[in-house]
């Protein structure tokens, strides 16, 4: 689905991405994986369009992102959830969800109605709150809304940043069951997460990032790739 090759990416002067090369199949949860700093979220940013590279080819489905915006990225079919949510603090949980739509500018107003009510379905909590402003929300119930809001869109790839930091360990769980539920729906996800063994326990593949370039992949479910990696990265 998903295929980037030789990827750079710049913040200024800075050389954040040094030539990175991924692929995500369809169906399949992939998790990027590295210390702080080292590129994954200007990864998920450059796929996003939020970040324009400098050089290389980002490719989805047959068609090339690397120019276009983020707009157009979005209503292809690539859902962000970005590590700071950006839920509107003044707008109620449905008001936030029906922002989704956006992503759908097209569809009957029944369908939209369906998809709202299949999104509570998922997210009973949500259902719950509502009435409720995005400014009274725990961080869990944002995180959750920001999953929710990225999926009224039916993306066909999601890029979900850091969903669990910050969160307490009851919440974490809540989450990466959310997160096992969408790969089990067939929705191929890649993830950046600082949870490294339970990104893994729902995870297809890895890549490990340093410094802005892929120093090893390898099969989630292999003991052998899994060792090598927690000694690479030194989890």
């Amino acid at each position: 689905m998903l295929e980037l090759d030789n990827i750079h990416a710049h913040y200024g002067l800075s050389h954040v991405l040094q030539g990175v090369s991924l692929t995500i199949n369809a169906g399949e949860v992939v998790t990027l994986v590295g210390r702080n700093g080292v590129g994954k979220t200007t990864v998920i940013k450059t796929i996003a369009g939020w970040v324009k590279p400098t050089s290389g080819s980002i490719r989805f489905g047959g068609t090339e992102l690397g120019g276009l915006n983020s707009d157009r990225i979005c209503r292809i079919g690539i859902g962000i959830v970005p590590e700071d949510r950006r839920i509107f603090p003044g707008l109620s949980v449905e008001e936030n969800l029906k922002l989704g739509f956006l992503q759908c500018p097209r569809r009957p107003a029944a369908e939209s109605k369906r998809i709202l009510e299949q999104a509570y379905e998922r997210f009973p909590r949500l259902k719950e709150r509502r009435p409720q402003m995005g400014t009274t929300l725990s961080g869990g119930e944002q995180q959750m809304l920001a999953i929710a809001r990225v999926l009224i869109g039916a993306p066909r790839l999601l890029l979900i940043d850091e969903p669990t930091e910050g969160l307490a360990p009851i919440i974490v769980d809540e989450i990466f069951d959310i997160l096992e539920g969408l790969r089990n729906e067939g929705i191929p996800i890649l993830l950046v997460e600082q949870n490294v063994h339970r990104a893994l326990d729902i995870s297809s593949r890895f890549y490990a990032l340093e410094r802005g370039q892929v120093i090893m992949q390898g099969d989630a479910a292999s003991a052998g790739d899994r060792a090598a990696l927690m000694e690479a990265i030194a989890v």
